[in-house]
């Protein structure tokens, strides 16, 4: 009996040289003549070397399955190959997903997950990457910061771009414990820590009156519901008379460019927000119409603000609508979509490059503030694993002290 799985996996096969054919026949020249077609003998060529290709595949597969001295699951062999041509493009963000990581993945985007609550990156040199530790999660009571690297997690290494699978192999049922194998930034010897894994449920966005009536709102990361919570803030702190606010993006990672988009329309009257451009050169553009507030707004960033902060933070820079405070930020300006497959298996991969209103390209770049703030390494260690205390939050206090010139 052929097993639902074995059924899918052939039809995707099927489906995908027929979908090449449909495809490369109707976009060559092409001359029918009754039930036949003429067509080039260059696109000929080409539908050859493709139909090689698959062919080879296939033939490899069945090889294995019928010489190899243990019996194999074809189901592996293809999920392999498959993980294999994704790999091959060489990009950390563009990976195949196996139906449990493409759960979470679709989990997270919702603000809840099973994890120690930390984002990271494939660094240049192809080690795991802490971008930063989301706030009150294991990850940061742990005393993960910005820039550690994670050698391995339970014992399996994951340096060598295995962003997926260290990310897959963190995140797991709550109360479990996972061992990390972690390279401190400016040490040279790795350390072992342990983590109790939580249901990690993301508050994004929280607010608070500071002195002299100026709103603080802190958005920690960008999900489906972080734009209207903002919305709702903004609101509160209008209603109580409040016309200055400083928005905190120090540490945010990004996440959705939607959610981000939605912030920057709150916070524009009109204009470009932010633009995409594709290897062709296709250009999709992102206008801002609402303009929902008339604010003097500072805007904090860092390092670890990557992504979707960097859309935010460069629109309204590039707008003059906000002044931006504190340090350079990460410097990620690739765009991925993501899709799930009928068996709940999937992909995402890097479409385009975004860019800010004034044509700034932001990728390995970042956003550098208008007044730079550094906070010393020990107090951005501090900073990582508790609030610092007002009076030595320097960013904060300049964001203070720029907006009480606006009285």
């Amino acid at each position: 009996m052929i097993s639902k799985r074995k059924a899918f996996t052939t039809m995707v096969i099927l489906v995908v040289f027929t979908a090449f054919i449909t495809f490369s026949v109707s976009n060559m020249m092409a001359l029918n003549i009754g039930n036949k077609m003429i067509i080039s003998h260059e696109m000929y060529q080409k539908l050859i070397e493709e139909n090689d290709n698959m062919g080879k595949v296939v033939q490899l597969k069945h090889f294995l399955m019928e010489e190899y001295y243990e019996e194999l699951e074809e189901e592996i062999l293809i999920d392999g190959a498959i993980h294999g041509m994704f790999e091959a493009v060489g990009d950390p963000y563009t990976t195949y997903l196996d139906a449990k990581d493409m759960s979470d993945m679709l989990m997270s985007t919702q603000g809840v997950y099973g994890g120690i609550g930390i984002i990271v990156t494939a660094d240049e040199d192809g080690y795991v990457s802490v971008v930063s530790p989301i706030e009150d999660t294991p990850g940061e009571r742990a005393g993960l910061t910005t820039g550690d690297r994670i050698i391995s997690v339970d014992d399996e290494d994951v340096s060598g771009n295995r962003l997926d699978d260290a990310v897959s192999l963190m995140r797991g049922d709550a109360d479990t414990e996972v061992k990390l194998e972690i390279m401190k930034r400016n040490q040279e010897k790795a350390v072992e820590i342990s983590v109790v894994r939580e249901i990690i449920r993301i508050q994004s966005v929280r607010a608070e009156i500071m002195e002299d009536k100026i709103g603080y709102i802190r958005v920690t990361n960008f999900d489906e519901k972080t734009a209207s919570d903002f919305q709702f803030e903004m609101d509160e702190l209008t209603r109580q008379g409040i016309d200055r606010v400083i928005l905190d993006l120090r540490n945010n990672p990004g996440g959705l460019l939607s959610s981000a988009i939605r912030m920057s329309d709150l916070l524009l009257d009109e204009g470009l927000i932010v633009y995409t451009e594709d290897r062709h050169g296709n250009r999709k553009e992102e206008y801002a119409s609402e303009g929902h507030y008339e604010m003097a707004l500072v805007v904090l960033i860092n390092e670890g603000s990557a992504s979707a902060s960097e859309i935010l933070a460069g629109a309204l820079q590039d707008h003059e609508k906000a002044i931006l405070v504190g340090e350079q930020s990460f410097g990620k300006g690739l765009v991925q979509e993501m899709q799930q497959l009928p068996d709940g298996t999937g992909f995402k991969f890097t479409v385009s490059e975004y860019f800010t209103p004034s044509g700034r390209s932001i990728h390995d770049k970042g956003i550098e503030p208008d007044h730079v703030v550094r906070i010393s390494e020990e107090e951005l260690l501090e900073s990582q694993g508790q609030d610092l205390e007002l009076q030595d939050d320097i960013q904060l206090q300049k964001a203070i002290e720029l907006l009480q010139q606006r009285q």
